[in-house]
């Protein structure tokens, strides 16, 4: 007969989940050396925190209780490996201290083991797209399907990617460590990139109930304040920095009382952090001044009109179109390319945003992607091309996996019928 596990033990195990993966997950790697058998420990913790929270309670720290139970279970697989006894007497130590390799001399003393789990998956041995995956598998807990819809490949071409990724981290021996400063500069684009797809993965859930990840955009973030930390000086840091604050600061106002996702033109801008604003303001223009500027600071740039303009209608479309043709020279990005298309059709009317949204019809990269169209849809229907708007809702209707998103998409298609 099968147990009844307690919905508000689930819910507690699935909350820590969200909120301790990257924490529990560090600190484990940080005891065993070996990713895939801190990430089977961890996945054993939270298999056990079902049942023992179950019959004891949920504890106040769940995130200490997991990486308790998870380092246990490392150091019992660590005694039963013979060829490991010999490192024993370093691994019995429960308290995290900083070892050898943690104290670089000539760096800020960032004592995070996220930071060095990020540092891990984003070493130079790896390729870009295996850094960026493998650290959205290990740091944040996603799914492989969800990494594989960040990517816009097939889930076992995912699989396939970070498998390869694992074992290539083990061969190469990779340290888990933060870089000292004098290799940093050539480290921190990699991690940069990593961080970015983690916040846009978690400002826009590609599948789930929710709209936003918070955990997700929080711990980029976080994540990009201590490399602010670490690299003050960094133009590109600080452009990441100016772009999530920026972005992040219309959060409240996305979407309605009753949850329903709100457009940029439907947003109540006094719902709008202004604090972050602020900041993010003063980091694009401290990005801004290396030349040519990076391509962070370029996307904060195009979210500061946004956040600048007191009334959507104050937007200056031109500028935004502007920004991103620099955009799009430096780094030619499909999705790039489909923003400066609806940036485009906002700026010069509805048929000129659609011809250059058709343009990209052919791109393989966008062939899965909702918002291509979701974007034609809108334009269609601005046109009066009724018939083929709804067409182009009812497929991106089939593309998406995020409810909001769905019941967005759905009203819509309903406002074409009536």
């Amino acid at each position: 007969m099968t147990a009844i596990v307690d919905p508000g033990v689930v819910a507690a195990v699935a909350d820590a989940h969200r909120r301790e993966w990257a924490f529990v997950l560090a600190a484990t790697v940080r005891v065993t050396g070996d990713i895939d058998l801190g990430e089977e420990c961890v996945q054993d913790a939270y298999a056990r925190a079902l049942s023992a929270w179950a019959s004891a309670g949920v504890p106040a720290n769940p995130g200490a209780w997991l990486t308790t139970v998870a380092r246990r279970r490392a150091l019992d697989l660590k005694r039963r490996d013979a060829t490991a006894r010999r490192a024993a007497p370093f691994l019995l130590d429960d308290d995290p201290t900083p070892g050898p390799d943690d104290q670089v001399g000539d760096r800020p003393d960032i004592d995070d083991d996220r930071l060095r789990l990020v540092f891990t998956c984003c070493h130079p041995a790896l390729s870009p797209d295996a850094r960026v995956a493998l650290t959205l598998r290990l740091l944040c807990g996603l799914t492989t399907g969800e990494v594989a819809r960040a990517f816009l490949v097939t889930e076992s071409t995912m699989a396939a990617r970070i498998s390869r990724a694992k074992k290539k981290i083990t061969a190469a021996r990779i340290p888990y460590r933060v870089p000292d400063l004098a290799e940093l500069p050539a480290r921190v684009g990699a991690v940069l990139d990593v961080v970015h797809l983690l916040f846009t993965t978690g400002h826009s859930a590609p599948i789930g109930d929710d709209l936003v990840r918070r955990d997700l955009v929080e711990r980029a973030l976080d994540l990009t304040r201590m490399l602010r930390t670490l690299l003050p000086g960094d133009a590109d840091v600080a452009g990441l920095l100016a772009l999530i604050l920026l972005t992040d600061a219309r959060r409240d106002a996305r979407t309605d009382d009753d949850g329903r996702l709100l457009l940029l033109a439907e947003q109540d801008r006094a719902r709008w952090d202004y604090a972050a604003i602020t900041e993010g303001v003063a980091l694009v223009r401290e990005a801004l001044r290396r030349r040519p500027p990076g391509r962070f600071a370029l996307m904060a740039a195009i979210a500061a009109v946004h956040d600048q303009a007191p009334r959507y209608t104050d937007t200056d479309w031109n500028e935004i179109v502007a920004l991103y043709d620099l955009l799009v020279q430096l780094w030619p990005s499909p999705v790039v390319a489909l923003n400066r298309a609806a940036a485009l059709g906002l700026a010069h009317g509805p048929s000129a945003g659609l011809a250059a949204l058709d343009a990209l019809a052919e791109e393989p990269q966008l062939a899965g992607y909702a918002y291509l169209p979701a974007a034609r849809a809108d334009f269609l229907s601005r046109l009066g091309r009724t018939d083929q708007a709804r067409l182009a809702y009812a497929e991106a209707l089939l593309l998406t996996e995020n409810t909001v998103e769905r019941d967005f998409l759905t009203d819509r298609l309903a406002q074409l019928d009536r």
